[in-house]
């Protein structure tokens, strides 16, 4: 039985049992979404309050905290949520590519928030967060890709990664972990609905599957029961949610092929897809030094999910338009520059990104879906108004497992989501405790370090 493979691995995980550069993956993961979610206060204020308050309704003690915000002590499973909602306010966590799942923004606030109310050791954080990471991405690649034709892999297969971490954070047994797994698949939901309109249930999700999580493991413990084989029956999570479902790849090299290291860490602040496309362009751009007013047409031909998901020209909100690839392209074929600041309201109505943007079309290319996930290819093609055309193909975006952001450019992208709240000291402690993980004697009190 596959689940009961996924919950003996999950229990039976030492911390002796993780390679050096797993831990270290481990480490830059929660380095990165720690980051993330303290750019939310700058970069989606509104957001970052609704997370906050929310948990604020729920308070414990102990408790664990919010990041970013002061004087919460929250129940975990709302702390675990507004903490989901805050890694992914500014759609700049990591994402892993076959499974097409944000696994940092629901892993991370899970194991965290266990971790600071059960008290444990650094080593027992990154032990959660490594089990979680594995179930997750192991679920995902079982489902997709027609998975995603309606559901948000991070809402849904993201429930069993945080149900994961939360059974090895409370330190279930193998039976503890099936039976947490499957009060997680029961739970798990999440609609793609917002890529058209950009509204906050995108962030909502991996907070949701974060709090699913811990209530599930929760509820484990008390004794509560569910279904035995909730991923492989006939009416199970894989029937369910997949056209066709692969449930080998729920057990593939597990324990020995880690499937954290295949994460890749997001080098623009946007939706993956548009990442190819955004290097693209820029290239042309800076290469040509073209003049956005003579752009006649853009396209980009790309494998056809972005064509179906995500090239919505209706960008009303600072969130559909970082999930809208037409306009990444737009803005940086204006701007030469992909950034924070490319997302701000009054950036979003410029008139002559509006121009580009109106400009701006996604084709699906047959051959290049083909090289779909294992790349995320993009040829963007700039045309003048005086019929010259210039082009660019990317195969792999930067910060891709393929194309890696070295420690230096994630300690910058660290350094950067943290300015908007925290000043140089508070980042350096910040930076120092996250790295320093492997040997903390307790994480107790940790989110403290990011207010």
């Amino acid at each position: 039985m596959t689940t009961k493979a996924l919950a003996e691995f999950v229990a039976g995980l030492r911390y002796e049992d993780l390679p050096e550069v797993v831990i270290r993956q481990a480490c830059r993961l929660v380095l990165d979404a720690i980051g993330c979610a303290v750019a939310a206060w700058a970069e989606d204020p509104g957001k970052a309050r609704i997370a906050r308050d929310i948990a604020a309704l729920y308070p414990a003690s102990p408790g664990a905290g919010v990041i970013g915000a002061s004087g919460i002590a929250a129940q975990p499973a709302f702390a675990a949520l507004a903490n989901g909602i805050l890694i992914n306010a500014a759609d700049n966590d990591d994402t892993h590519k076959r499974a097409l799942l944000h696994v940092g923004s629901v892993v991370v606030p899970t194991a965290l928030a266990l971790a600071e109310t059960e008290r444990l050791s650094g080593r027992e954080l990154i032990l959660a967060l490594v089990a979680g990471y594995e179930v997750a991405v192991r679920i995902g690649m079982a489902v997709m890709p027609s998975h995603y034709r309606f559901w948000h892999s991070t809402a849904t297969n993201g429930t069993f990664g945080a149900a994961a971490a939360a059974a090895k954070a409370l330190r279930l047994d193998a039976e503890g972990v099936r039976r947490t797994l499957g009060l997680a698949g029961t739970q798990a939901a999440g609609l793609n609905t917002f890529f058209e309109s950009g509204d906050m249930t995108k962030s909502i999700h991996p907070g949701k599957a974060a709090l699913n999580g811990v209530l599930s493991a929760q509820m484990a413990r008390l004794g509560a029961t569910s279904p035995p084989g909730i991923l492989e029956h006939p009416k199970g999570y894989l029937a369910a949610f997949s056209l066709e479902p692969k449930p080998e790849a729920l057990t593939a090299g597990l324990g020995t092929d880690w499937e954290i290291l295949q994460n890749g860490f997001k080098f623009f602040p946007s939706i993956l897809a548009s990442h190819s496309p955004i290097q693209a362009t820029l290239a042309i751009v800076q290469r040509e030094a073209i003049d956005p007013a003579r752009i006649t047409r853009i396209t980009n031909e790309t494998y056809r999910t972005v064509g179906t998901h995500f090239s919505s020209k209706d960008v009303g909100s600072v969130m559909a338009a970082r999930v809208s690839v037409p306009y990444c392209i737009a803005v940086a074929a204006v701007d030469r520059t992909l950034t924070q600041a490319q997302f701000a309201p009054a950036r979003i109505e410029d008139p002559m990104v509006r121009q580009v943007l109106s400009r701006t079309e996604v084709i699906a290319d047959p051959e290049l879906d083909k090289l779909y996930p294992a790349k995320f290819p993009a040829r963007v093609t700039i045309t003048l108004d005086d019929g010259r055309a210039f082009s660019e193909t990317v195969m792999l975006p930067k910060g891709d497992p393929g194309a890696p952001l070295s420690d230096d450019e994630l300690d910058d992208k660290f350094r950067a989501n943290c300015a908007g709240l925290l000043n140089k000291p508070a980042i350096d402690r910040l930076h120092a405790a996250i790295l320093g993980l492997p040997g903390a004697d307790t994480v107790a009190g940790f989110t403290a370090l990011t207010h």
